[in-house]
């Protein structure tokens, strides 16, 4: 079994043990073992309440960010959840925000809620990097930079309807994520960037900021770490911790329509029900590694996803 303790046996020795052959090894990579360190140190935080408990801001919750490289020349994305409508517009010469550049939102809103302040300070880059778990090296720096230049130079437009009472309520907001950015991320001759020694400020957007202090979502940063590589079940995770812990009762979010989740969260590669059905059952396996306690599953029609009230983030704050 691989969950027993053996005394005086690394994780890797339990790894390999696998067979009643002793000589037989399962080879087990270093991401793995990473990635299984990382889900037995949520699961144990979450229990002894001492969860790193970061912030998402609820536009990227409800609605996420394309999760690969959108086309060249694409500059518009959309995606729907229910009453809700998200829209980002790209600066033409950054591109579509994508993929992991979903974290720096995170990293930002984070901070913003820790801090209190619209006016966002941290020292290094590499409080970043080593937040999310990312290696420390030019080519992820290099990476960050590229990030920061999408998010900044995109374009959110972002709507709610909803009935109060006879009369249909409309609320509208375009913004941008930051008003100003000094980043430091040029080298010095010794090849240290120069963040190291700089401290970097960002100034949210007023919008921005004001929507994220009304409606501040919380998020277990140890569990973005696990899964900053796959955006597509870390925006499913995020979205269904929210989901749960302000359902009332059980509820019955459909899987495909105008309104279906597959809309919100799918891509044009899942868009066939069986396909998508499919991709959905492989990321509530991962997230129930992650979260035994999360009550999602599929209904048996295959046409909904069924979930109850339940809390992801312990305390919540």
């Amino acid at each position: 079994m691989l969950d027993q303790q053996q005394p005086g046996c690394s994780r890797q020795q339990r790894l390999s043990r696998t067979g009643p052959d002793a000589n037989v090894r399962l080879k087990i990579s270093r991401e793995t073992l990473r990635q299984l360190d990382g889900i037995e140190l949520v699961r144990i935080k979450r229990d002894q309440g001492q969860q790193n408990v970061g912030f998402s801001s609820r536009p990227f919750v409800l609605c996420g960010l394309p999760l690969r490289r959108p086309p060249a020349g694409q500059l518009l994305f959309e995606r729907r959840n229910g009453q809700f409508v998200l829209q980002v517009t790209a600066h033409p010469e950054y591109g579509l925000p994508f993929g992991q550049d979903r974290i720096v939102p995170i990293f930002l809103a984070t901070l913003a809620v820790r801090q209190q302040s619209q006016t966002i300070r941290f020292r290094s880059a590499a409080e970043m990097l080593e937040t999310f778990g990312l290696q420390k090296g030019g080519k992820q720096y290099r990476r960050l930079v590229a990030a920061f230049e999408r998010v900044f130079g995109a374009t959110i437009f972002f709507k709610t309807d909803s009935l109060l009472g006879a009369a249909k309520v409309i609320h509208t907001a375009r913004f941008n994520f930051f008003r100003e950015a000094r980043i430091w991320y040029h080298r010095n001759r010794n090849g240290l960037p120069l963040s190291e020694r700089f401290e970097n400020i960002i100034v949210l957007s007023d919008e921005f900021y004001n929507e994220l202090m009304s409606h501040p979502i919380p998020v277990d940063l140890e569990a973005v770490r696990v899964l900053h590589a796959a955006p597509g079940v870390l925006d499913l995770f995020v979205w269904l911790g929210y989901r749960c812990f302000t359902a009332n009762g059980e509820e019955r979010i459909p899987l495909f329509g105008t309104f279906g989740l597959a809309n919100q969260l799918g891509t044009i590669e899942y868009s066939r029900p069986r396909r998508f059905r499919r991709k959905l059952e492989e990321c509530l396996r991962v997230i129930s590694a992650i979260w035994p306690e999360c009550p999602a599953q599929i209904n048996a029609d295959g046409l909904s996803l069924k979930i109850h009230q339940a809390t992801p983030v312990r305390p919540l704050t």
